[in-house]
């Protein structure tokens, strides 16, 4: 079974902006598919900005992250601390 997580996103404004630009770079920078959606919903492509930012998701929404492949842990954990670092703290 491919590992998954479930996560509350933080930054305000949801995955759109730089929080979607550094969801999908995590993803493209790691060895492992992954799929994105609401926990109850159809999951998109993670790599791609427009599937990501077609999500609608905002602040408080619990998003579904599920990944394949030999990066599946850390492309997870990486993708959790994107979506739970308050927008302003991402650069640092």
């Amino acid at each position: 079974m491919s590992p998954e997580r479930v996560v509350t996103i933080v930054p305000e404004a949801g995955l759109h902006a730089r929080p979607a630009s550094a969801f999908v770079q995590a993803v493209t920078d790691h060895d492992a598919e992954v799929s994105a959606g609401p926990p109850d919903g159809d999951l998109v492509q993670a790599g791609s900005m427009i599937a990501v930012t077609s999500l609608g998701a905002g602040q408080g929404d619990e998003l579904k992250l599920v990944a394949e492949g030999p990066d599946a842990e850390a492309v997870l954990d990486e993708l959790e601390r994107i979506l739970t670092t308050p927008e302003e703290e991402l650069d640092a």
